[in-house]
């Protein structure tokens, strides 16, 4: 099975100061020079399989949402590599990059604010349609767009009304069917279900399980539930701070975390039914400023296992068993020498 995606060493800032007024402090009777950047994503590195569910998980404002964006470049990034069906996306000029956001596309949270007010339903589908010349005429495309409502559990007769007509779950379902209209080999699901009611929930996620084999599409799903990525992820990646601190498939992920952070977030959910961890991780403090983020570990303020060199060494996510990555000093390497190390050891 080749890759999709292949996501490397990738980084994300967003600097706060960028008018120089807002640089200029006044300082214990003087005036400096600040700069203030937001570290969002650090160094984040991973790769999806076709036909793959791989799910980005953490806390709100871990960066999951910036990553996925950063990754279908609808912001630039700082760093790093995007490399999409061996095609190398990081740089592409928009001209270049035309043809490839066709097989990239992206479900987003709230699909009231991604679907446009002024267009029936109907137009929402077909125009992406005809821009992307996937139909011989506006008939052919009118078809395709109704088919795909179908598909998705709406109804012909419900084409010609308005986003603000439908319910929060068949909005999303026109949110799902836009994404589809193109023809994409890849999808970015960012939240698509947490604004929704549980059963509403169970509904969408079955509808994109579905599709994915009908398809054979390949996801990036972004969410902060452990029992939803549970249900439809096929690998993890954990983050905090805005990096990747774990990395494995699901069940080994969830039957035996590795990192300090992993064990504290997953023994924090209300049930995570018959695997659920036997040993809760508390943790002192709050979360640093991505301002100005900790040297060393990330996490090492917080965790209940740090010892001195957590503040000074940024520990490389690396093989802690076989296709299980972890990015912690109290973890052993698997054994095997070949061993795979990546990262940085340091920001």
């Amino acid at each position: 099975m080749s890759q999709i995606l292949q996501v490397e060493d990738l980084i994300q800032e967003f600097d706060l100061t960028q008018d120089l007024l807002d640089r200029i402090k006044f300082k214990h009777g003087h005036f400096s020079m600040e700069q203030r950047v937001v570290h969002a994503v650090n160094h984040v590195s991973f790769d999806i399989e076709e036909g793959e569910v791989f799910s980005l998980v953490g806390e709100s404002g871990c960066g999951k949402s910036t990553t996925a964006r950063t990754v279908i470049r609808l912001q630039e990034p700082k760093s790093g590599r995007v490399i999409f069906d061996g095609q190398d996306i990081t740089h592409m000029k928009a001209k270049e990059l035309r043809p490839i956001r066709r097989q990239m596309q992206m479900i987003f949270q709230d699909p009231y604010a991604s679907l446009n007010p002024r267009q029936k339903v109907l137009d929402i589908l077909t125009e992406p349609i005809l821009f992307h010349k996937l139909a011989e005429s506006r008939a052919v495309a009118e078809e395709k767009a109704v088919y795909l409502l179908e598909r998705v559990g709406l109804s012909a007769e419900q084409a010609n009304r308005y986003p603000h007509q439908f319910s929060g779950g068949q909005r999303q379902r026109i949110g799902i069917a836009r994404a589809l209209a193109v023809e994409p080999k890849f999808i970015i699901a960012d939240e698509p279900v947490s604004a929704l009611d549980v059963s509403i929930q169970a509904q969408i996620l079955n509808i994109l399980m579905d599709l994915k084999d009908e398809f054979g599409l390949s996801y990036l799903f972004i969410a902060h539930d452990l029992s939803v990525v549970k249900h439809i992820s096929d690998r993890l990646g954990v983050m905090y701070l805005g990096t990747i601190v774990e990395r494995a498939p699901k069940k080994r992920l969830f039957q035996k975390p590795l990192h300090p952070y992993t064990q504290a977030l997953f023994s924090a959910a209300p049930t995570i039914d018959e695997t659920s961890i036997s040993q809760s991780q508390e943790l002192k403090g709050e979360i640093p400023s991505p301002i100005h983020l900790p040297s060393g570990c990330l996490f090492h303020e917080r965790c209940p296992m740090a010892r001195p060199e957590c503040a000074v060494e940024m520990p490389r996510l690396r093989e802690g068993e076989p296709d299980h990555f972890v990015a912690c000093h109290m973890v052993a390497p698997a054994s095997d020498p070949s061993v795979v190390e990546e990262g940085r050891t340091s920001l």
